[in-house]
């Protein structure tokens, strides 16, 4: 965040009590920000989806779509499962076949494979999507006390985050 930190509240502000007793509370509290952030953060897709001009798509659906539309190159399911992050390949198979039953997204079999590829109208929806993104969500974080160099090491905090979650997934498989 910016160079001048703000003291945090006192009081813990968490989810789950019974996860924050004890060693380790601050994880809980993290937990608790990746909820509301998660939840606020498919509300803001959905929303800024159907003002672009598509209310029918799901969270799923949408980050799918971004994905495929990604530099402009073509994906295979297990790329987008693997970009995304998702086990369950079945879900974005699923948003895949309901992309291409809207004309979002077109595809091409090689042998066994099949590749994305984003269609036209779903090129032309991505960028509607990107300026409201830019209109409603960019010009309001620029009031924010933060800069790209914060973002980024957010996100890169994140992202160290999510393999810890994964071997600790893992962990528990094996249990």
């Amino acid at each position: 965040m910016s160079n001048t930190s703000k003291p945090l509240p006192e009081r813990r502000i968490v989810s789950s009590r019974h996860l924050a007793e004890g060693e380790g509370w601050e994880a809980s509290e993290l937990e608790f920000g990746m909820i509301i952030a998660f939840n606020a953060f498919t509300r803001w897709t959905t929303r800024c989806m159907a003002a672009a001009g598509n209310a029918d798509l799901t969270p799923l659906e949408i980050l799918v779509l971004h994905n495929v539309n990604h530099r402009g190159r073509e994906k295979r399911l297990t790329d987008v499962c693997f970009l995304l992050n998702i086990e369950d390949t079945h879900t974005v198979n699923y948003a895949l076949r309901k992309l291409l039953k809207s004309e979002l997204l077109e595809t091409d079999k090689r042998g066994k494979e099949v590749f994305y590829r984003t269609s036209e109208t779903g090129i032309a929806l991505c960028e509607a999507y990107r300026a409201i993104r830019k209109s409603c969500f960019l010009d309001g974080l620029s009031r924010l006390e933060t800069d790209g160099d914060d973002l980024r090491e957010i996100a890169a905090g994140l992202r160290a985050m999510s393999g810890q979650y994964d071997q600790a997934s893992r962990a528990a498989a094996s249990l």
